[in-house]
């Protein structure tokens, strides 16, 4: 997810492996400032510049080249488009932790003023919720970015959603983008649709460091090997047929 479109750096960034066979996905947040390897400049630098330099290309090949794994489809799209799902969705479900005064998704500062406690979020304020960094730190704001979509999926499968999938592609428009076809898409939400999806989220352990005086999240490595396996084991490589990352 991106502010605009273009070379811009991607402002949230998530990995999700759908097992057919019982399924169940394994969503991943990938700290926008991790240091990578970026294939497309041969340099290692933040994650999130893959997109700059070179688009949606760019960012899977990082990706792959980072986790070990083939990235067969990706969904793009930006705050507009986040914004018109929940609203779509006629707002979310989340538990906000703490009290948060942040901005919206016009730069306006402090246009979002959430309380703790469970409450239904609008558009704009699942959006700050997800963005927000003063009240913790990128690990946390990892874990409230899955909150979010799992709070999403939750509401577009419940049993009392009149929704149709198709008002949701109709909703984000051109906001959105995929290398998924339409037949792809409405196989993926059947699973949705059956309200047995089980989701897990993950978190890349780390700790913060700095190179030449440049901010980085320095991912931990055992804690990459051990989510490479993990996600390997999920997908079932040794079973091409298996196979759905996102």
């Amino acid at each position: 997810m991106d502010q605009n479109e273009g070379g811009s750096r991607s402002d949230a960034l998530i990995l999700a492996t759908l097992n057919k066979d019982d399924s169940s996905v394994k969503m991943l947040s990938i700290p926008r400032d991790t240091y990578v390897y970026v294939p497309e400049r041969d340099m290692n630098t933040k994650i999130n510049h893959a997109h700059a330099y070179g688009g949606v290309k760019a960012t899977i090949e990082t990706v792959e080249e980072f986790l070990d794994i083939p990235v067969d489809y990706y969904v793009s799209m930006n705050f507009n488009a986040f914004i018109d799902v929940v609203e779509t969705l006629n707002g979310i479900n989340v538990n906000v932790e703490k009290e948060i005064q942040e901005q919206n998704s016009k730069d306006e500062p402090n246009a979002i003023h959430l309380q703790p406690g469970d409450q239904l979020l609008n558009g704009e304020e699942a959006l700050a919720y997800a963005r927000t960094r003063k009240i913790d730190n990128d690990i946390e704001r990892g874990k409230r970015q899955q909150e979010i979509m799992k709070a999403i999926a939750d509401k577009a499968t419940s049993v009392k959603s009149v929704l149709k999938y198709d008002d949701l592609i109709e909703a984000v428009g051109d906001n959105m983008k995929t290398n998924m076809t339409f037949d792809e898409i409405k196989g993926l939400t059947s699973y949705l649709g059956n309200g047995k999806l089980n989701i897990e989220t993950n978190i890349l352990e780390g700790e913060d460091s700095y190179i030449d005086g440049v901010y980085y999240f320095q991912a931990n490595e055992q804690s990459v090997a051990n989510i490479q396996t993990e996600l390997k084991n999920h997908l079932d490589l040794s079973n091409p047929a298996a196979q759905t990352t996102n």
